[in-house]
């Protein structure tokens, strides 16, 4: 109760007043302008440690770590000089004294009183301790789970490398084309998701990827994977200036898709051509996300259906699509372009 009301003391009568302070469920401490101790109820010398006969008539500094009590004083004057209702202390972290001297975390709350003895405060004290160890022991298990995650996609990252190192290996030794080229998609497929995992792993964010950047350095695999094929194939990223973060669950068939995509641009798209030019491009429209892959080559056979092809790397990309709970168009002249159309939100499907 400020100034502008008639006073708690005045309002409900001293002895009231007192009962309402004793039965308070918080620890209360009434403190006059001078910083004495004029009251404080039963929870007070329970979190304290003192009887009121020890307290009363003592300052209020003796309830405060000794490297507080220097300038104490002066946050006392400014409260009195302008007495309003607040918490003290607002943004920093507060601690009071026990009787045995040990220091304890709280939040405390001040609020002006008008006595006949002139305006006091009076302090609601709330101990904080068990609070903060909640906290901690939360942050702890935080901490503990960051690790595991980052242990977990450190150890599929180097797995998935492994295996592609031993496609790689396979593809080698293999003396038929065909099955060289199987092996090099497989190992391509691979690498699509060990890029994830890489990328969670380097921004320690484990709920979401920047779409755009996973998309930038997939492309730049492909490129390299292709970089030998005779032809002069440009490759252009159109992506967007600020992250696109999408969850870790639509990521890979994402990628996947445009792993699929591209590869096949590269290998039958510019047939018979020196070279052409193949676009990525990553865009929002409202609340959905456009992906396309496009190409300016030889463009689709008449009567292309997506449902009958018999390329493994075509067959996945509508089940990709529809894992994401996407949507394809395809446009087959001039060249080839296949968009997929999904929603931002992952709940939601098109």
């Amino acid at each position: 109760m400020d100034t502008r009301s008639s006073g708690a003391t005045q309002a409900l009568g001293e002895d009231a007043f007192r009962r309402v302070v004793e039965w308070a469920p918080t620890a209360m401490v009434l403190i006059d302008g001078s910083g004495r101790i004029a009251l404080i109820n039963a929870q007070a010398e329970r979190l304290f440690g003192y009887s009121r006969e020890d307290l009363q008539g003592q300052t209020v500094e003796c309830l405060i770590p000794e490297r507080y009590t220097a300038t104490h004083g002066g946050f006392r004057e400014g409260f009195f000089a302008n007495p309003h209702p607040r918490p003290m202390g607002s943004g920093r972290d507060l601690y009071a004294r026990h009787q045995d001297g040990s220091e304890f975390p709280v939040e405390i709350g001040l609020n002006p009183i008008d006595t006949p003895e002139g305006t006091m405060v009076l302090a609601s004290i709330v101990d904080m301790s068990e609070r903060r160890r909640a906290q901690q022991r939360i942050e702890n298990a935080l901490a503990e789970k960051t690790v595991l995650l980052n242990e977990v996609h450190h150890r599929v990252k180097n797995n998935l490398q492994l295996v592609s190192s031993l496609l790689n290996l396979q593809a080698l030794h293999a003396t038929d084309p065909q099955l060289r080229a199987i092996l090099g998609e497989s190992q391509s497929r691979v690498r699509a998701m060990a890029l994830t995992h890489q990328l969670l792993y380097e921004r320690k964010d484990y709920s979401r990827i920047d779409l755009g950047d996973y998309l930038n350095r997939l492309v730049q695999l492909l490129i390299g994977s292709y970089r030998e094929t005779g032809k002069q194939i440009a490759v252009h990223k159109i992506l967007p200036e600020h992250p696109q973060y999408l969850d870790f669950e639509r990521t890979i068939p994402c990628g996947l898709m445009v792993n699929e995509l591209v590869t096949n641009a590269y290998k039958h798209a510019f047939a018979g051509m020196q070279g052409g030019e193949i676009r990525i491009e990553l865009r929002t429209r409202g609340d959905e996300i456009e992906l396309s892959v496009a190409d300016n080559g030889v463009g689709l056979p008449a009567g292309f259906d997506m449902a009958n092809v018999t390329s493994l790397g075509l067959q996945l990309v509508p089940l990709l699509a529809d894992q994401i709970g996407g949507q394809l168009a395809i446009e087959g002249h001039p060249g080839c372009c296949i968009t997929l159309r999904f929603a931002s939100d992952p709940s939601r499907r098109i």
